[in-house]
């Protein structure tokens, strides 16, 4: 359960806001039987597959197996963690989250929202002062001869911080901001020497960066070319603070996200203006990196808005931009992600290139982006003879299956689908550098092992880490196994049927994880006296995979459920005990296989066994 907010909090704010309301404000439902449906915002599929259920509050695509209710949905939407999707829906409902006893967490809390507020405040000190004040008009003139007039300045929030050491700092008094947070925020810096807070930004046009939530949290500052000195640097970002970390951010990203959820594609720059300038010629599903390498952080950011999201890098036509080749392809294979790179012409950047040739040009090279494996090929091998050169043929071929070989050793469930991968990138190389795939896996094989055996010898004399140490239900949730799939299904329609099988059952006799959690949620509730329905469960849990389950065992259950379970049930537990009694005979039989057993106890599991065995004929033959 989430630390600060009571079962008690979360049913209100359920209460408060109908989920055909919620749902319908970000999807267009039709009315179907006592539902209603909707296209998935999560795929391109033309039918509609996302249904919404009124009566039991909750949603389910059953084309991308997404489902939950209020609190799941605004996670998956806003792409936002348990938290602050309650803190959303919260404010929504008007609902008071303080707790009824402050902790260590609620603290925390508590000095974070006073941060959101001191850059919200911030930010609109330095929007107002580009606006209005007659001292920024060198910072109106520079942005509009750069294509960015009063309109684009206010949707974009663009600020001005005067050349001034303390600007920000006098303003603040009266805010009741004090110095100590306006640092903690990254908007001032203490004086190197002497007491006392200088303002970071001063003489620079501002970009303010936003998160997905469209809160400010960090700014990024050009100076002004008329206050420049040469001494300091052209541009600089907020430094690391407890609400911007350039590694998760993406400028833009609060004004891209419905297009990027709708396109399944989304454009990465490197700079702010290149950004604004690809939204204001319509390519809306653009956003930018920090000052920083595209990362796997900024992946995993995106993938909250579509699983399989296309990434086309636009890179400079300049020759730091031809030299990233590598780290693309390094991300390219460590986050299994469909990236493409776009290398604009020379010297151009997109800004430029979108001023001189329009929108239709731009979108043209768009559709010519390579995959991070092309491109990182032709970076390899430029002015390299792959015919005459064999040296410099070789060292491209070992640098490119050096990289790939970097990529992570996946969990079981997913090894098929990565060797299949690495196979088609082994074939490729291969058929690019006219070699035998034979050669290429040799290769690739040599390199695992020098890495391995380096990996051996760095971590030697360390304690390794477990590494399902803080996993969580949805880290482990594996395939649902049938039987315990049924059992739950038949709880979920009648769940008062708990207290015949929690003294049937033992939650440490199922066998998927998911399944064990929610089944020990279901004994524990009952032995409190409360009936575990699905509501209820929904309210306990706040993984979105655990609601997921729920839903779907909840509609599920209702297309099969009749008036009298009994039957059903009594079937379920009597092949939960047939389960339970052929693990016991192979535990038995295992371990006398292995002699581990005293001999007068062999004869034992041997009687057992063979009285087993024929309580099965018999069964068969009825």
């Amino acid at each position: 359960m989430s630390e600060g907010a009571s079962l008690d909090t979360k049913q209100r704010i359920k209460q408060a806001i109908d989920i055909v309301d919620l749902v319908g404000g970000y999807v267009t439902l039709r009315r179907a039987g006592r539902g209603f449906v909707a296209l998935c915002p999560w795929h391109d599929d033309t039918r509609p597959s996302l249904q919404v259920n009124p009566e039991r509050q909750s949603f389910k695509c059953w084309f991308c197996d997404i489902g939950g209710d209020i609190f799941s949905f605004v996670m998956k939407m806003e792409g936002v963690s348990f938290p602050e999707a309650l803190a959303l829906l919260a404010d929504r409902a008007n609902i008071s989250l303080e707790p009824t006893s402050r902790g260590r967490s609620e603290t925390a809390a508590d000095e974070k929202r006073t941060l959101y507020q001191a850059m919200a405040w911030a930010d609109q000190q330095y929007h107002a002062c580009l606006i209005n004040d007659p001292e920024a008009a060198g910072a109106r003139a520079y942005l509009e001869q750069r294509g960015m007039d009063v309109g684009v300045m206010r949707r974009f929030q663009l600020g001005f911080a005067p050349n001034r050491w303390d600007w920000l700092i006098q303003r603040a008094g009266g805010a009741d901001f004090s110095p100590a947070v306006l640092e903690r925020i990254g908007v001032v810096s203490p004086r190197r020497q002497g007491t006392g807070h200088y303002d970071r930004f001063k003489g620079r046009v501002l970009f303010p960066i936003f998160d997905a939530q469209g809160r400010a949290v960090g700014l990024g500052g050009r100076i002004l070319p008329e206050v420049a000195t040469g001494d300091e640097a052209k541009y600089i970002n907020s430094p690391e603070t407890p609400l911007f970390s350039k590694s998760r951010l993406l400028y833009g990203l609060h004004l891209a996200r419905d297009a990027i959820r709708k396109t399944g594609t989304v454009l990465v720059t490197e700079g702010y203006t290149d950004c604004i300038a690809a939204h204001l010629h319509g390519f809306e599903n653009t956003v930018a990196v920090l000052g920083t390498a595209l990362g796997p952080g900024h992946i995993q950011v995106l993938r909250r808005y579509a699983d399989r999201v296309r990434v086309v890098l636009v890179l400079d036509g300049d020759e730091a931009g031809r030299r990233r080749a590598k780290e693309v392809l390094e991300l390219f294979v460590a986050a299994n992600v469909d990236l493409r790179v776009l290398t604009l012409p020379e010297g151009s950047d997109p800004a430029d290139f979108l001023a001189l040739r329009g929108a239709a040009a731009f979108e043209g090279l768009v559709g010519t982006a390579t995959d991070a494996l092309s491109h990182a090929f032709r970076a390899a091998t430029a002015g390299i003879d792959l015919q005459a050169d064999v040296h410099a043929s070789t060292h491209a071929l070992e640098q490119l299956v050096a990289t790939i070989a970097k990529a992570p050793r996946l969990r079981a469930d997913t090894a098929t689908e990565d060797r299949l991968r690495e196979e088609r990138f082994l074939q490729r190389l291969a058929a690019d550098f006219r070699v035998s795939e034979e050669q290429v896996r040799r290769l690739m094989t040599q390199l695992r092992r020098k890495s391995a055996a380096r990996s051996q010898i760095a971590a030697s004399g360390g304690e390794s880490q477990d590494p399902s140490e803080g996993d969580s239900v949805a880290s482990v949730q594996g395939a649902i196994d049938p039987l315990e799939r049924e059992l739950l299904e038949i709880l979920t329609q009648d769940p008062a049927a708990i207290e015949q099988v929690a003294s049937a059952i033992q939650p440490a006799q199922f066998v998927s994880e998911a399944c064990r959690h929610v089944f020990a949620q279901c004994a524990a509730l009952w032995s409190r006296g409360i009936v575990p329905d699905v509501e209820r469960l929904l309210l306990e849990n706040d993984d979105a995979w655990v609601k997921n389950l729920l839903v779907e065992l909840d509609e599920r259950g209702r297309a099969k459920f009749t008036a009298d379970t009994n039957d059903r049930l009594t079937g379920v537990l009597a092949a939960f005990e047939r389960r339970q009694q052929d693990r016991q005979i192979q535990q038995r039989t295992e371990s006398l296989k292995q002699r581990q057993m005293a001999e007068e106890d062999e004869l034992a599991v041997l009687v057992e066994l063979e009285r087993h065995g024929r309580a099965r004929q018999q069964q068969q033959k009825q």
